[in-house]
């Protein structure tokens, strides 16, 4: 069997020949052609390889019809290639994206998400700089954010208004926008600063897409090149998946920085609250505990030991007066008169010079204040609490006030009916009041001075309310008597009780306190005499202009040797003449009867001289011997006076007179 060479087709050449008559093939160029541009298409070669196909073949031989046909089919396969290559980017674009997707997905802070954002847009779009800005709803513009690439501080801190340049129209516009050289492209609004930074940072081209999240722009995302670049769709839509990714990842991470934000401050809360319900249930127990204390009649010793254990620190409470009235681990402390005035003002405690002083009142009265030593800072908590233990004390002290005003009361009916005259009165009787002074702690049997005080009429209420405090400490009686207050105390000294009165309570109440006393006195029946005498001296006291003053009637002189029921002449005369009396018994020495001789003739040098006998020298230096005893001012009118009484005096007591 034969077969022609039509039959055959081509013969490709170089093939073996057969002795029986087997076929030659013979390759034409065309088909080697097209076989050689599948074996470069399915090696990956670059295009450049299959472009160079049509010259090979023509060097092969081919040519005319056979020659087109190769650069047809070479065309086909550059077209081929084009489509594989685009298919491969597309590939390497989307493993990329899902890439970034997964890298964002797994980020949870903010700045980290927008860094890796803007660093993966460089990559994939193979930019010179890529770069991110964020809305500003307040400031309604939008500001620069993230950068990657960039050189330019002025660059890196852009404020772009909305509508101004590429990104700010893309921010309004919620429209992709891309510029071949920015520099040049009179589209945009360009603006001093914006063109600064861009020059600054020496971009052309410009790729901008918005960051959606739902219907609202947040922001914008960038590509730039440092030349002119013409962006090709591709980049854009590829610019734009990665957006919208950046986009969907901003807001998860925002709404992870709000969650823990909202955790955070939750979690704040509730430690705050916690710490508010300890403090409450500390506060609430310790008020109890030292209500408890009050309530089962316990001292303010124990009050303030309590508040020195509760709140680590020494106690002391003291009175209105600064008197100390409990403490406990601690010195002597007082409050500073300014901490003081201001805790009273603001009725909280006030530290000054690690002292905390707190006001005790009830309402706007003053009953004392409360020190705490040892605690340089105190929490809230714990100053709220030594707060709490001011009003536990004033409760206290109220309750102590109560106490002493009803026992107050029973005292002053006692002093009233002791200071009932014996003999006005037919139910007078002296055993039943010491029995029921007795019961007061008050011993009658005792000697006792009585005290008249007065000052403004104002001011009588406290004065009556510090006197019976007076008294409680005294272990005496207090109460009002006809428009003045009367104090009944044991001792013998009527003087320096009225003086010492006088000065204490002038400091307490701040203003003048004038006390008469009267004294000393042995058994109720005694009682009367003495506070009619003490009424005497203090009005004597008005009268001689000796307001704010205390005396007793020894100390009036002659006007309370006139004034008392009971005179003592001799006690008079030694009190002014003493000095001299002594000297003159000591010393043999005629002083007295130099004094009485100056006295009797007027004060006369020459006329006492006569009446002596002496020379005038000897009176005078005998009266400076006087002065030298009674003083420098024996010889001024009030004191002359006093001096020429008690000669006169003791003239009378040395020397009687007789009965005619």
């Amino acid at each position: 069997m034969s077969v022609s060479a039509e039959d055959r087709g081509p013969v490709r050449a170089g093939a073996p020949a057969s002795g029986f008559g087997e076929v030659r093939v013979v390759v034409a160029p065309a088909e080697a052609a097209a076989r050689n541009l599948l074996d470069l298409l399915a090696a990956g070669a670059p295009a450049e390889q299959l472009a160079g196909q049509p010259a090979r073949s023509r060097a092969g031989g081919a040519g005319g019809a056979e020659a087109a046909w190769i650069e047809e089919t070479t065309e086909v396969a550059l077209s081929v290639r084009r489509v594989l290559d685009q298919y491969r980017r597309r590939e390497a674009e989307l493993v990329a994206l899902f890439d970034t997707a997964s890298d964002l997905a797994g980020l949870r802070d903010l700045d980290a998400v927008l860094r890796a954002i803007v660093r993966r847009a460089r990559t994939l779009l193979g930019t010179d700089i890529a770069y991110l800005t964020l809305n500003d709803p307040v400031a309604h513009d939008t500001f620069m954010r993230v950068t990657d690439g960039s050189v330019s501080a002025a660059f890196q801190q852009l404020r772009l208004g909305m509508g101004e340049g590429l990104g700010g129209l893309v921010a309004q516009t919620a429209r992709p926008y891309a510029s071949t050289d920015y520099r040049t492209d009179r589209r945009f609004r360009h603006t001093g600063a914006i063109d600064d930074g861009v020059a600054e940072e020496g971009l052309g081209g410009i790729l901008g897409v918005p960051l959606r999240v739902g219907q609202e722009i947040i922001g914008v995302l960038f590509a730039a090149d440092r030349g002119p670049r013409e962006f090709t769709p591709d980049a854009i839509a590829l610019l734009g998946s990665l957006a919208d990714h950046a986009a969907v990842a901003i807001d998860s991470a925002r709404l992870m920085e709000e969650t823990r934000s909202t955790l955070s401050r939750l979690e704040a809360a509730n430690a705050t609250a916690h710490a508010h319900s300890e403090a409450l249930h500390r506060a609430s127990d310790a008020h109890d505990r030292l209500t408890k204390l009050v309530l089962r009649g316990a001292g303010i010793d124990d009050v303030a030991a309590e508040i020195a254990a509760l709140l680590g620190g020494g106690v002391a409470v003291h009175d209105t007066d600064g008197s100390e009235l409990a403490r406990s681990g601690t010195g002597p402390v007082t409050p500073s008169a300014e901490s003081l005035a201001a805790s009273q003002t603001d009725g909280r405690a006030v530290r000054a010079d690690s002292v905390w002083t707190c006001a005790v009142l009830a309402g706007t009265e003053a009953l004392g204040s409360i020190v705490l030593t040892g605690r340089d800072d105190l929490t809230e908590a714990d100053r709220r609490l030594f707060e709490r233990a001011a009003l536990v004390t004033a409760l206290l002290l109220l309750m102590r006030r109560s106490v002493a005003e009803t026992e107050d009361r029973v005292r002053g009916e006692l002093l009233d009916d002791l200071l009932v005259d014996p003999a006005a009165s037919a139910r007078w009787d002296g055993d039943s009041l010491t029995l029921r002074a007795r019961r007061l702690g008050v011993d009658l049997a005792r000697p006792h001075s009585v005290a008249v005080l007065d000052c403004e009429a104002a001011l009588r209420p406290r004065l009556a309310d510090e006197t019976a405090r007076k008294a409680r400490g005294l272990g005496g009686l207090a109460g009002t008597r006809h428009g003045h207050v009367v104090l009944l105390a044991p001792g013998d000294r009527p003087g320096a009780l009225a003086r010492s009165l006088s000065a204490d309570l002038a400091r307490t109440l701040n203003t003048p306190v004038t006390v008469g006393a009267s004294g000393p006195g042995h058994g109720p029946e005694h009682l009367a005499a003495l506070h009619t005498e003490a009424l005497r001296c203090l009005t004597a006291l008005h009268s001689l202009d000796r307001t704010g003053e205390g005396a007793d009637i020894a100390d009036l002189g002659f006007i309370g040797v006139l004034l008392g029921d009971r005179s003592d002449v001799g006690s008079y005369v030694d009190r002014v003449l003493g000095p001299v009396l002594a000297y003159d018994s000591e010393r043999g020495t005629e002083l007295v009867r130099t004094l009485r001789a100056y006295y009797d003739h007027g004060g006369s040098l020459s006329r006492a001289k006569d009446a002596l006998h002496v020379h005038v020298n000897t009176v005078v230096q005998r009266l400076d011997r006087v002065a030298q005893l009674l003083g420098p001012d024996w010889n001024t009118p009030s004191k002359a006076l006093e001096t020429h009484l008690a000669l006169r005096l003791h003239r009378l007591t040395r020397h009687p007179p007789t009965a005619p």
